[in-house]
């Protein structure tokens, strides 16, 4: 009896420590998970979507290359010759269209705004 009681004394804590150690930390929904810095330059670029149109060219930290920036961003107005660091805030949307971004882009702040 007393084996069977040492041993039991033992084991629920060595489970319950696997336990605890096999359970993730919950999400933080907080908005500072969803916030990116992007770089905007400050000429648009001709690209191809579902149709031909002009893309802004982003970053995200100064030594990245530039890449294309299919969608649009809410609450920003792009004025050309002007380059723009940005914290913006991302989406997931739940059933995007087809020929749409399946993340929404929300302006949270314009940090900067540069004529160049």
């Amino acid at each position: 009896m007393k084996n069977s009681i040492r041993s039991f004394s033992i084991i629920v804590p060595i489970a319950v420590i696997l336990i605890l150690t096999q359970c993730k930390p919950m999400q933080n929904n907080s908005s500072s998970e969803d916030e990116k810095t992007f770089i905007i330059a400050s000429q648009t670029v001709d690209c191809t979507g579902v149709a031909p149109m002009k893309c802004l060219q982003i970053k995200e930290k100064e030594s990245d290359s530039w890449g294309n920036f299919y969608s649009n961003i809410e609450g920003f107005t792009y004025e050309p010759g002007f380059e723009y660091v940005l914290k913006i805030k991302t989406e997931k949307i739940q059933n995007p269209p087809m020929d749409g971004s399946s993340i929404k882009y929300t302006l949270v702040k314009q940090v900067s705004k540069t004529k160049k």
